[in-house]
């Protein structure tokens, strides 16, 4: 067996799924760097080095057996962080290359394009939800600011939502979980790292004053409207579940 190591990224694991082809690797797995954990002293480890011509080759040729859509599809099983996801993307790839006429991922009688349609069903679904349940606070410097945990690592999958709706004001969402965020500047929309993870009680003490009484405003709105003979908590639940409740301003 042998273990390739790759540093997390897309472009890494596609670097090293090329590698898998190019040196004729039968007996294979691919790990993330972070998540290795040497069990076997003899194993043969293979370090890659993530090359974006190695990775867009293939990625091109998945392209024209599987379409965009495909492609799409495996980007949600890679952002799922599923811990199969690099032996299911693998064996998609591979299917894709010996089946290149197939809609490879439409055959569920095969277990792991089972799983891929599972995930990619379970990260569509956090996606809805992040687009549907993310509240934006103020911030004393104008940028409109949001915070989720979502399950699956979706800020790539939501990204253009956001950029599309709000088009006309500054904003940031930030992945408490994962330690990164989204800003859009009115003219770009890119990804940021910041150093540290958000401390909750310098980020509240930073809302602007706006912020505070349309909260004050709006839950008393909710309480106010809030029909207690109408109250059915099982059907609530069913279209807002209680793992969200953390970003709406109402439940707090």
């Amino acid at each position: 067996m042998t273990t390739l190591l790759y540093d997390a990224s897309f472009d890494g694991l596609f670097t090293a799924i090329f590698e898998v082809f190019e040196y004729r690797y039968k007996e294979v797995e691919i790990v993330n760097k972070e998540r290795f954990h040497q069990e076997n002293i003899f194993a043969e480890i293979h370090e890659v080095i993530t090359q974006n011509d190695k990775a867009e080759r293939v990625l091109n040729k998945l392209e024209q057996n599987i379409g965009q859509s495909g492609i799409h599809e495996l980007l949600k099983v890679y952002l799922s962080e599923d811990p199969e996801s690099e032996h299911l993307i693998l064996s998609a790839v591979k299917q894709s290359i010996k089946h290149p006429d197939e809609n490879i991922l439409q055959n569920f009688a095969d277990n792991d394009i089972l799983k891929i349609s599972k995930i990619c069903k379970s990260v569509s679904r956090e996606r809805h939800r992040m687009t549907a349940f993310v509240r934006f606070e103020k911030m004393q410097d104008g940028v409109f600011f949001a915070k989720i945990d979502p399950d699956f690592d979706v800020l790539p999958l939501i990204r253009k939502h956001f950029k599309d709706r709000y088009q006309d004001q500054k904003w940031m969402i930030y992945d408490l979980r994962r330690n990164y965020g989204i800003l859009y500047d009115l003219e770009n929309c890119d990804f940021f790292y910041p150093d540290k993870k958000l401390d909750l009680k310098q980020y509240q003490q930073k809302f602007h004053d706006d912020e505070n009484n349309y909260q004050t405003l709006w839950q008393r709105y909710f309480t106010k409207t809030n029909i207690v003979e109408r109250k059915n908590l099982k059907l609530h639940v069913q279209h807002v579940p209680k793992r969200y409740w953390k970003y709406l301003t109402e439940k707090q």
